[in-house]
């Protein structure tokens, strides 16, 4: 078998524990972008510290920037130095204050 001849493929859902392991950190806040700077609110739906850097190779606050820094996370904004392309990939969760069911739990 080969990748475009399969024979089934199997979807299920991801636990809550499987989700909190793939996750980068906590959005806290509902803030997207600051409208006067344009810029990625903390802990908010776009955080650079929890998705990754918008520019690539540099870090929020500027302090670290070009590929030499690569892997590094700054200690003032606490952004990983790397590629942004990583925003597509990083996931962050949202802790809630009871359980919900999800409706696709429930048959």
């Amino acid at each position: 078998m080969g990748i475009r001849n399969f024979e089934k493929i199997k979807i299920k859902l991801a636990s809550p524990e499987k989700i909190e392991e793939w996750s980068y950190g906590e959005v806290t806040k509902p803030e997207t972008i600051n409208y006067r700077t344009l810029n990625p609110e903390k802990d908010g739906l776009f955080c650079e510290k929890i998705f990754g850097p918008t520019k690539d190779w540099e870090c929020a606050c500027g302090k670290y920037k070009r590929m030499r820094y690569k892997g590094l996370i700054c200690e003032k904004c606490e952004v990983e130095v790397t590629k942004s392309k990583v925003r597509r990939e990083r996931m962050g969760h949202i802790a809630l204050a009871a359980p919900v069911s999800h409706i696709w739990y429930s048959k």
